[in-house]
């Protein structure tokens, strides 16, 4: 708390003044950043972009986010319930884009969204620990995820091969 007096200009009781403790502190970081994430994603225009580039714009927002409030990085891990619930948002954004990119043939079809998602979410998070470890710059880490994003979720080189893989996977209980 007094480094981030310090770094704010103001004294530690006026910091405390605002925020009972360092974690009521880090919750109100949490939701800004979550909040500018938000905003970036509103104006991004993702539902009239092709697949593709809502894609990249949903990306740049979270890396963008992601290069501001990078000490967010080293806050212990929180529960799967308020993980869902600091990401929901962005995640069901991300879920509709992947949607609509099978739907228009500029996603590979052959996996499910949900899938497809936490593969995606996979891969965030290890460019998120490359970046920790000093192995990569935030944009070298953008870089990374922007091609392993497309690749992952491009056609499958010949879809007309009859290679199972471009085919959508039976959903269970289901009869192909």
């Amino acid at each position: 708390m007094d480094d981030i007096a310090r770094a704010a200009g103001v004294s530690r009781q006026t910091v405390y003044a605002h925020f009972p403790s360092r974690e009521a502190l880090l919750d109100a970081v949490v939701e800004r950043a979550a909040a500018e994430v938000t905003a970036a994603l509103d104006a991004a225009g993702l539902d009239e972009a092709p697949p593709a580039i809502a894609l990249t714009r949903m990306l740049d927002a979270g890396w963008q986010a992601a290069a501001r409030y990078p000490f967010l990085w080293h806050l212990p891990a929180v529960s799967p319930d308020e993980d869902a619930a600091r990401h929901g948002p962005v995640l069901d954004r991300l879920t509709e884009v992947i949607r609509r990119g099978q739907d228009s043939g500029d996603f590979d079809p052959a996996l499910p969204p949900t899938w497809l998602l936490t593969a995606a979410l996979a891969l965030g998070r290890a460019a998120e620990d490359e970046v920790k470890a000093g192995r990569m710059t935030i944009e070298e880490a953008t870089h990374a995820v922007h091609h392993s994003f497309l690749r992952l979720f491009a056609m499958p080189d010949d879809p007309g091969s009859g290679d199972t893989r471009s085919r959508p996977l039976e959903q269970p209980g289901t009869v192909p």
